[in-house]
């Protein structure tokens, strides 16, 4: 591996540009739901926890299986790689039916039980579409991990685009054109997912021209290869769930503090904070490949440039995010409040914009070093630290200052902020001491 700086801005930039194209579809998505009204965008809001868990899961077995190919890579083992992808694809496969099957027969009760009231159907409806996708949803995201964990993060951000700009095309489509409502948002959303996953097949599968040749063609379970998914993927797809269960609490949490409109707020204004945080999400994937592939050659020092400078980007990066984040809220606000009956949640929408700007610096700190972690393998640090943000800080904190405070929805969203920002300096303190710990195990082992 070369300079490691290097490597991070070159593997960053092209995920950037596609997890950009992606956000950019999430926004505009629920700019067109938002026509509908604000209960559209509470129903779409209701699943928004579950969507997140499906990523979750596959992020997690994706990243499991693309920390594995980084270090074999590293390690120089070719036929290694293209087994561990072969791993990865058939763990997703049985993952995506396990996850899917149950939710798609309790959906309603589900909602129901979460307060939805009037809009159950809805949710219900949106939430089902989505889920009878759920095998492309979890394909895609996996399918683009491993490339990116054999560090071919252009071609995977031309799936990415493929996926995202079409979706932004179907959605008017099918929400209006079609008559469809709430539920055209979810078809529209398979469908495009559906041709980015059929791209990805054909250069992994048919016409092979990716480095990692994963084959199911007598396919043997072994025990070690997935003994080494699960011990990144695992802890990361954990992980990935307790950001999804977070989320899944804060919204109830936020139906108590301000009924279904406020959880109109909550997903929208979600999607605009994930926005905001993609340039991290991009430099995060560049992290677990060049750390994963430092790591597998020993090369600490390369380690260590990688994480620090990724961070220092990461931070100038979201400074100016945040400022601009704050000033435009307004502005940003009108985009999904132009339909008389969702200008109801104008002010609140501004409120919640403007409060989440004070932790995006922080967040660089927090996601680059959990990065870190999966690709150098130590998944479950990775993990702890998550759950320590997500589950013990901001669930409970924005549940005390909301509710036991009286702050109401204000609360909730400092309750956010306040639990990412210990978190995220908690995940960064721990790295450093990590990092420091391989670079003085390596200069004692060296002769005099």
């Amino acid at each position: 591996m070369g300079d490691p700086k290097k490597a991070i801005i070159k593997l960053s930039l092209p995920m950037m540009v596609a997890m950009s194209i992606q956000t950019i579809y999430n926004v505009v998505d629920a700019i067109w739901v938002s026509g509908l009204g604000a209960d559209a965008l509470s129903a779409v809001g209701f699943f928004f926890p579950f969507f997140f868990m499906m990523n979750a899961m596959a992020t997690g077995i994706g990243i499991g299986g693309g920390s594995a190919i980084s270090r074999r890579i590293g390690a120089r083992d070719k036929k290694g790689a293209d087994t561990v992808g072969s791993h990865t694809i058939v763990i997703m496969l049985l993952a995506a039916m396990a996850f899917a099957i149950p939710f798609f027969i309790f959906a309603r009760d589900i909602f129901s039980a979460m307060g939805a009231g009037d809009i159950t159907d809805s949710a219900t409806q949106y939430g089902r579409v989505i889920i009878a996708g759920s095998v492309v949803i979890f394909f895609s995201n996996v399918a683009n991990a491993l490339l990116r964990g054999e560090g071919d993060a252009t071609r995977s951000m031309y799936a990415l685009m493929s996926g995202a700009v079409l979706n932004i095309i179907l959605d008017p489509i099918f929400i209006y054109t079609l008559g469809m409502g709430v539920a055209g948002a979810a078809v529209a959303t398979v469908l495009s997912l559906t041709v980015a996953s059929l791209i990805l097949f054909t250069w992994i599968f048919i016409k092979k021209i990716t480095f990692v040749s994963p084959s199911l063609r007598g396919f043997r379970f072994r025990k070690e290869i997935i003994a080494e998914i699960l011990k990144v993927g695992l802890p990361s797809a954990v992980s990935q769930l307790s950001m999804s269960l977070s989320v899944l609490f804060l919204n109830v949490i936020v139906v108590r503090a301000g009924g279904t409109d406020g959880v109109a707020v909550f997903t929208t204004g979600w999607r605009v904070a994930t926005f905001a945080s993609l340039p991290l999400m991009g430099i995060a994937t560049a992290v677990t490949a060049v750390t994963g592939a430092a790591f597998g050659s020993k090369d600490y020092g390369k380690l260590d440039a990688a994480h620090l400078y990724a961070v220092k980007i990461g931070i100038v990066i979201e400074l100016v995010v945040a400022a601009a984040t704050y000033g435009l809220a307004p502005y940003i606000t009108m985009l999904f409040t132009f339909s008389p009956d969702a200008a109801r949640i104008t002010q609140d929408l501004i409120t919640f914009l403007r409060i989440m700007c004070f932790y995006y610096p922080v967040v660089s700190w927090g996601m680059l070093s959990s990065a870190m972690f999966q690709g150098t393998g130590r998944g479950t640090s990775a993990l702890i630290v998550t759950i320590f943000r997500t589950i013990v800080l901001v669930a409970p904190l924005a549940f005390t200052f909301s509710l036991v405070l009286g702050m109401g929805l204000s609360g909730v969203w400092w309750g956010i902020v306040t639990g990412n920002i210990t978190g995220g300096t908690t995940a960064f303190v721990w790295a450093r001491m990590y990092v420091r710990g391989l670079q003085k195990r390596t200069a004692d082992s060296l002769p005099p």
